[in-house]
């Protein structure tokens, strides 16, 4: 799939209407014959740390972009992902961002300039529903069942935060000998995070909510026959 780019050009602020008829739309280049402009991805590194220092947070401004797309162009369809990278990975945002979400151009780049710490070979995560199991870097990880179908459960919904009353109703019925409560899914999420070593990243706390899994470039799902029970 070829990528097309949008030429950017500093401008002043100006009200979307006066702009539009003051300025010509930027030109798409780049698109070889044939081919579409169907559109486009605009790559946004920031951490968590330094939206906070901004007053703001991921969640807020991945709304306000969509809200702004949705204003500008009523037809247009969005679709955000979180970037994740190993804590202390170092680095530019934008740019491991760009590497964490496949961006071609910037793999390419790495290729001919890499960098040691991200060289280095890593097999990543398989979670691999078909066989009940979590390889990590190529080894199972040792996860009880209950852990794994905590795993499950976030995995097959990715991208929705789950509150810890979901996780409760679903995975424990009223015959197990373990009394469930918010404190019993902390606790099961610390623990299934500590095997996950590096990766633990994977499963994240939304505040005040629950847990998300956000897919990560070194994260594969092997499914199986059965499709997610969501649809977004």
């Amino acid at each position: 799939m070829s990528i097309a780019h949008l030429d950017s050009r500093p401008s002043t602020v100006t009200p979307l209407r006066s702009r539009a008829a003051a300025e010509p739309a930027p030109r798409i280049r780049a698109v070889p014959d044939g081919t579409e402009a169907r559109g486009f991805v605009l790559y946004v590194g920031i951490d968590e740390d330094k939206a906070a220092a901004d007053g703001t947070d991921l969640g807020r401004i991945v709304e306000q972009l969509k809200a702004l797309a949705a204003q500008i162009a009523p037809s247009s369809e969005t679709y955000a992902a979180v970037a994740l990278a190993p804590r202390g990975a170092g680095g530019r945002d934008v740019e491991v961002v760009r590497l964490a979400l496949q961006d071609p151009a910037a793999l390419a780049k790495h290729r001919q300039t890499p960098d040691e710490e991200l060289d280095r070979a890593r097999d990543g995560v398989v979670v691999d529903l078909s066989r009940k199991r979590v390889l990590l870097d190529n080894q199972a990880a040792n996860l009880t069942y209950k852990e794994f179908e905590l795993l499950q459960y976030l995995v097959l919904r990715e991208g929705r935060t789950i509150e810890r009353a979901e996780l409760i109703s679903s995975l424990w019925s009223a015959g197990d000998e373990e009394v469930p409560n918010e404190r019993t899914i902390d606790v099961h999420v610390r623990r299934l995070r500590s095997k996950l070593g590096d990766y633990e990243d994977i499963v994240r706390t939304v505040r005040g909510v629950g847990y998300r899994f956000d897919r990560h470039a070194d994260v594969s799902v092997r499914h199986t026959s059965t499709p997610s029970p969501d649809l977004f």
